[in-house]
């Protein structure tokens, strides 16, 4: 699928939720906002972190312009605008401008300074496409969002994200066998790490199975409560977590289904 092309979807009464029809833009959007947010009210047991150690506290420095520049560096300029309709093509011109790039990053350091993530940035539009290759699309779930953010605040986001991870990884937070997502960690890394367990098997004279499943939106479904606990254990300073707690509610999101645009929803996963 050409992602930077448009796609056509369906028309909206060939979808159904729960065995009726979407017959009007109104039940799309709650047939859509259901579908994608059925983990809102789950109950977490807290008590699976008891056994993690907490990290000591570590410093929380201020953002650099370096940085700001290696994370806009290798974003994409055909890349989907969010709701601020801004490109990375012109977000780049304006961080090479070094004036306007120390007011970025006097808005990202202020953030955590403050504890708050402004709701300009908390407004996010969904663009619903087609999951290839099934054999029907009258139900939700062959479909997937992608969740557009303002191109301001997903530059903050990746450094940031950036940050958390040399954090997580420099204290021993990460477990060695957490490959996914993680900076020099490949995917021969990971078959390096299968083929120890197969082989240390053969060594006792055992026969190794593999069990793999997917856990159906997870990153879209983490608790708030837990995430913050976990930031906690990490060694991150309390006005750090303040922010992630604040980062992290009172969103708004708006669902686009070929040229239909949905009411605002509040969401908080």
């Amino acid at each position: 699928m050409n992602w930077i092309r448009r796609c056509k979807l369906l028309a909206i009464e060939a979808i159904k939720y729960n065995g009726h029809l979407c017959l009007s833009p109104e039940s799309l959007w709650d047939a859509l906002h259901s579908m994608f947010n059925t983990t809102l009210n789950h109950q977490v047991d807290l008590n699976i972190l008891n056994d993690i150690e907490r990290k000591p506290s570590s410093q929380w420095f201020p953002f650099s312009k370096e940085k700001f520049k290696q994370a806009i560096s290798n974003c994409n300029n055909s890349s989907a605008s969010g709701p601020d309709k801004l490109t990375w093509r012109y977000l780049k011109s304006i961080i090479n401008q070094d004036d306007y790039l120390i007011n970025i990053i006097n808005i990202a350091n202020l953030c955590f300074e403050l504890g708050h993530w402004p709701n300009y940035f908390k407004y996010l539009s969904t663009i619903i496409i087609l999951k290839p290759n099934k054999t029907s699309y009258d139900q939700p779930k062959a479909f997937r969002p992608i969740v557009l953010l303002n191109t301001l605040g997903k530059l903050i986001k990746k450094v940031i994200a950036e940050r958390l991870q040399f954090t997580v990884t420099s204290n021993d937070f990460i477990h060695l066998s957490q490959l996914g997502g993680l900076k020099f960690k490949s995917t021969i890394d990971a078959s390096v790490v299968l083929t120890y367990i197969v082989r240390s098997g053969w060594v006792k004279g055992k026969t190794t199975s593999t069990l793999a499943f997917d856990i159906s939106q997870f990153f879209s479904s983490l608790n708030h409560q837990l995430l913050t606990l976990i930031l906690e254990k990490v060694g991150l300073k309390s006005k750090v977590s303040s922010f992630f707690t604040n980062y992290l509610v009172k969103r708004k999101m708006n669902y686009i289904w070929n040229d239909l645009h949905s009411p605002d929803f509040k969401i908080n996963v």
